[in-house]
Formats: C-alpha cells, sequence, structure tokens
C-alpha cells in the first residue's frame, strides 16, 4: 500500500476525500493529514508518506512552501495540488517543484482519480531502487516490515509485497520464532548471528523494535523442524557465550496461515521468565505454559478479574482484590513458601506485561525491586503487601499517562458498542467534537486510524467466534457489526489473508 498525506485548511474537503475514493483498490491507504503547511511539516517528519495532497492558500504556512520545506525530508514525495485558485503563477511554481498535477476545485473526480492511477505507475517503477540499496538500508527495511508483522500493524497484501521486494520466503506450512536478547553488543551479535546463519534456508532473522535479535524458523515437518530449531540455538549459545549475559526464549509452533504471530508473542512472554529462572539461557513457552495455568487454577485465582481493573486503573478494587485472593491462602495448609513465591512472581510478570501492553514500553526496572523482594521473603503477611504495592505502582503509573478523555471514551465506546454502526461522525457528535479532529486525535494517541482500528477488533473478534463456536459465517458477520457479508469477507481476507471459511476449517 502506498501512503498517503492530506493537507486542507476546510476540514470538510479532508472529509471528503477519506469518502470519494476507494483508496484500498488503488493500492493506496490515508495515513494522516492536517489543517496547514506548519502542521503537515512536522507531521510529515515521523510519518513516512508516498503522496502528498494539498491545497495551496493555507493559514501559518501555505502549499508552495510546505512542497518546498517537504522536499528536503522526502526528495521523491509525489505531490498533487488541489487549489480553488486558477492562477498561472501558481501553476507554473508548483511546476518547476516537480508536482504532478494542478488540479482546480471543486475537484473534478475522474481527473482525480488518473492523477493518482498515474502516480501509482510512477511508484510502481522506481520500486527498482530497492535492488540498488546497499546491505545495511536493506536488513533496516526487513526489520521493519517483519517487525510490522510479528505485531499485526502490516496487512497480508501489504507484507506479501514488501516480502517479495526483500527476499523474505515464508512458503511452509509450520512456524515457531525465537528471541534472542544481550544485555550488551546487540549490534556485534546480531553480525555473528548473521554470519552464522548466511546460506540457512528457512530461518530468518531480524531485529525487532525492542532491540531483541529474532529468529523465524519456517518448515514443513515439526519433529524435522524442532530438531533443527535446538541445534541452531545450541551453536548460536556457543557462539555468543563471550557477550554473556544472554537470554534466548522460544515460542511455540503455530499454522503459517492461522496464527503466525502468536509464536513471537509467546516467544516474548517467555523472555519475561528469565526474572525467576536467572541461570538459564534457554526457557521454551511448551516448557512454561503450564506453570501459567497452575497458578491459576491450582490457587483458584483468575487473572482476568485483574486484567479488568487494571485497565480500568481501579487501585482500590485491585487491593481488595489482592486481599481476597492471597489472603484465602491462609486458610491451606498444604501451601510450601516456594510455591507462594512462584505463584506471586508469576502475578508480576502479568502485572508488568499488562502495563507494557498498555503504554508499549519496557517497564523492568519499575518491577525488579519486587522480584528481589518475593526471593527473601517466606511470610504470606510479606507477600500480600508486596502485590499491594506492585497494583499501586501499576495504578500510578497508567494515571500518569492518561489518554485524553474523548479517546478514552471512545476506545470504551468500542469495547461495548463494536457491533453496531460505528464512525467518527456518529462518535463526534456522542462526545461534541469535530469528526475530523476525533480521527487527527484517535491517530495521534492509538498510533492507528479509527478505521483500521475498529476493523482489527471486530475481525480479531470474528476469530475468536471461528474458532470457538457453531455459528454460521453470515451469522458472525453481523454479530461483530458487519451487516453485509460479502463486505465482512474482504475485511476479514485483507486483514487475515485468507477467507473466514478457510480460517475456520484451520482452526
Amino acid at each position: 500500500m502506498y501512503k498517503v498525506f492530506i493537507v486542507d485548511d476546510e476540514p470538510f474537503i479532508i472529509e471528503g476525500l477519506y469518502d470519494i475514493v476507494d483508496w484500498a483498490a488503488l493500492g493506496m491507504e490515508i495515513v494522516g493529514h492536517a489543517e496547514n503547511g506548519l502542521e503537515a511539516l512536522e507531521a510529515l517528519k515521523v510519518t513516512p508518506a508516498d503522496i502528498l495532497v494539498t491545497d495551496i492558500s493555507m493559514p501559518k504556512m501555505n502549499g508552495l512552501d510546505l512542497i518546498r520545506c517537504v522536499r528536503e525530508i522526502h526528495p521523491d514525495l509525489k505531490v498533487i495540488v488541489l487549489s480553488g485558485f486558477n492562477d498561472f503563477a501558481y501553476v507554473k511554481e508548483g511546476l518547476t517543484l516537480g508536482i504532478e498535477n494542478y488540479l482546480l476545485k471543486p475537484i473534478n473526480l475522474e481527473e482525480f482519480k488518473a492523477t493518482l492511477n498515474t502516480v501509482v505507475e510512477k511508484l510502481n517503477v522506481s520500486k527498482t531502487k530497492y535492488n540498488t540499496l546497499n546491505a545495511y538500508s536493506i536488513m533496516i527495511l526487513k526489520d521493519n516490515v517483519m517487525h510490522r508483522w510479528m505485531r499485526g500493524q502490516i496487512n497480508p497484501q501489504e507484507f506479501e509485497e514488501r516480502a517479495d521486494l526483500l527476499g523474505i520466503v515464508l512458503n511452509k506450512r509450520y512456524i515457531l520464532v525465537s528471541i534472542l536478547r544481550l544485555q550488551d553488543s546487540e549490534h556485534e551479535a546480531f553480525d555473528s548471528v548473521l554470519t552464522q546463519l548466511e546460506g540457512e534456508e528457512g530461518i530468518i532473522p531480524f531485529r525487532d523494535m525492542d532491540g531483541d535479535i529474532v529468529l523465524v524458523y519456517n518448515f514443513d515437518d515439526i519433529e524435522q523442524g524442532i530438531k533443527k530449531v535446538d541445534i541452531v540455538h545450541h551453536k548460536l549459545i556457543d557462539l555468543l557465550t563471550p557477550l554473556q549475559p544472554l537470554h534466548l526464549s522460544v515460542g511455540n509452533v503455530e499454522i503459517m496461515e492461522v496464527e503466525p504471530a502468536r509464536s513471537y508473542t509467546n516467544a516474548k512472554k517467555v523472555q519475561e521468565y528469565f526474572m525467576i529462572y536467572q541461570e538459564q539461557n534457554i526457557l521454551r513457552y511448551d516448557d512454561l505454559k503450564d506453570h501459567q495455568t497452575n497458578a491459576e487454577q491450582g490457587l483458584h485465582m483468575n487473572w482476568s478479574n485483574y486484567a479488568k481493573l487494571i485497565m480500568a486503573k481501579d487501585k482500590e478494587g485491585l487491593l481488595a482484590r489482592i486481599e481476597e485472593d492471597f489472603g484465602s491462602l491462609r486458610q491451606v495448609e498444604w501451601i510450601s513458601p516456594s510455591l507462594l513465591q512462584d505463584l506471586a512472581m508469576e502475578w508480576i510478570i502479568r502485572f508488568k506485561m499488562q502495563l507494557e501492553e498498555i503504554r508499549h514500553a519496557e517497564e523492568s526496572e519499575l518491577y525488579k525491586k519486587h522480584f528481589e523482594k518475593i526471593r527473601t521473603t517466606s511470610s504470606l503477611e510479606e507477600l500480600i503487601d508486596i502485590m499491594k504495592e506492585v497494583a499501586e505502582i501499576t495504578v500510578d503509573s497508567l494515571a500518569s499517562d492518561m489518554k485524553s478523555p474523548v479517546v478514552q471514551q471512545v476506545l470504551n465506546y468500542i469495547k461495548q458498542s463494536y457491533n453496531e454502526d460505528l464512525s467518527l461522525k456518529t462518535l463526534g457528535a456522542l462526545y461534541n467534537i469535530h469528526p475530523v479532529y476525533l480521527g487527527q486525535l484517535f491517530h495521534k494517541e492509538v498510533n492507528e486510524s479509527f478505521t483500521d482500528y475498529i476493523n482489527w477488533y471486530r475481525i480479531d473478534k470474528a476469530k475468536e467466534l471461528l474458532r470457538t463456536s457453531q455459528m454460521k459465517v453470515h451469522e458472525i458477520a453481523r454479530s461483530v457489526g458487519y451487516w453485509e457479508t460479502g463486505y465482512f469477507y474482504k475485511q476479514f481476507k485483507k486483514y487475515v489473508g485468507i477467507s473466514p471459511t478457510e480460517y475456520k476449517g484451520l482452526s
């Protein structure tokens, strides 16, 4: 998908451009918009874009000045001007700046689409620039594409296009992901890993945004695949021994066409357990998954109760829940101090992961001293006090980093009413805020457009129902907010890569 950024000081023009063009059909997506040139320039410093659609006459910075300035950041950016001024001087100056077209308002839709198609053709030709990139640049692109894929931030079609350009081959039935984390020397380690794996088929190494080295294994035979994974891991640990300490976490085997990113997510979770098993170099998800289940079932505690209270920033509710759950252990005669410690550590890991999921930031230091306290206590009363401290710092941390009240209300509304007819216009009217501004604010704080967010949310709910219910596909479509089954199929395939029927057959 090519990325489009729109600039116009009239909000209804921006809204209209969102609606009148089927951007996805043209292979494009709108990644942002602004209402003046200065605001657009600041946004384009951090927002990747391929195409700029801009007005000329705007406050703070006009369109021509914007084009000049943005050329210094994105010299290859394609620019289309939409203007209410039929002034030859403007047209002439625009042409000297290398614009693709100068279109007068009101916009002729067919001419606008034709211009967009021409721009796409030019961009397709320019894809050959990837072939001339040096190895370092290609690796950065590869890291970015693979990280977005593992985080579910890239749709299947875009990933397939980028993978083809970068030589990423994932054509086997199964996938397994492992994560190598070093305290220092990660660049030296990654170079060593690349050298060690050179020529190996079915292994894709990259670095994610946390600085971890990620190894993606792709194979058809599970038994043979796991054997190869073990051999490679032991070779890498021997190779990187001088760079200790290092922690290698191994995810689980997943079917490529179902949930490939889940293996990455589980490998990330396993990294948290090195805070408990500090003497280990390798930890495997399959060896630890029972640890999580036992923590809940063996002692009749349910993490989902805690997660809801954290999301609600309900400190008093959390403290009461800890007192009730951990306090009930006073009546359990058979429980040992070591089991108490294991349970408390498991719960702190979950607090940490919940906070990181909300804030998208590493929080190791926040909880480090609490792990140390638990290792040195055998008293249930002290343990309860430690867990209450953990609850308090978690909620306080969230409270200091709250989203704007409006965005928080919108997110809560989506969770409750995702199966209703939702749009920025209806939500804007509900919360007395202009829909364009609401969309801008939402994108800024959630780092995703409202349309993408609501579609991902609905498709996620649909996937769950396809896996766990006997409902028919058209019933599931309606239950998650898609009243037209054909449109549901289109959106599901866009975000998942296969049809709902195929997904149900694989689950």
